[in-house]
């Protein structure tokens, strides 16, 4: 048991070691500048510089420097040279030489787009003609057939009234 107290000791003084170390490496370099600026003000009243009584002229507004520069803008720039306005003309060109074929190629791909989709509308309502004229087809074949049942149903009523009448003249009823 002595052991394992003394090994927690040894432990928690290396521990306590490290953390101070480790504290000093942070916040060292502060404290010492700190300390530094302190002991050089402890000096007293005599270290002060007396105030600086001097006669400079105020400072050059940028007006009274460069008058032409309150009214410059960047279009204007170099717009007096005559490389540099070719050479930004240029850049403008080509600005909208490329901005021209950007506009182009989305509209290949509306256009691209556009093509497909009408394609694909006209198969569907291909598609939807087929099957209404076969709904009407059989709607016809179907009326057809209603309108000859109805002959035949006609007929069959007639002949039977008319068995009906001939067994009622032989008695037969």
């Amino acid at each position: 048991m002595s052991r394992r107290g003394g090994s927690a000791t040894w432990v928690r003084t290396c521990l306590v070691v490290f953390a101070t170390v480790s504290a000093l490496c942070v916040c060292g370099p502060a404290l010492y500048s700190k300390f530094k600026k302190d002991s050089l003000s402890f000096r007293g009243p005599a270290s002060t510089c007396p105030v600086c009584d001097c006669h400079c002229p105020p400072p050059l507004s940028l007006l009274k420097i460069a008058p032409g520069l309150v009214n410059l803008s960047v279009p204007d720039c170099g717009k007096n040279d005559p490389e540099l306005s070719e050479e930004m003309q240029k850049q403008f060109v080509d600005l909208l030489t490329e901005e021209l074929k950007l506009q182009e190629l989305v509209g290949e791909e509306n256009m691209h787009h556009m093509n497909i989709t009408f394609g694909e509308a006209r198969r569907l309502a291909s598609q939807y003609q087929k099957e209404a004229e076969k709904c009407n087809t059989a709607t016809e074949t179907c009326e057809q057939a209603r309108e000859r049942s109805q002959v035949l149903l006609t007929k069959e009523k007639k002949v039977t009234s008319m068995w009906e009448k001939r067994a009622r003249q032989l008695g037969w009823e």
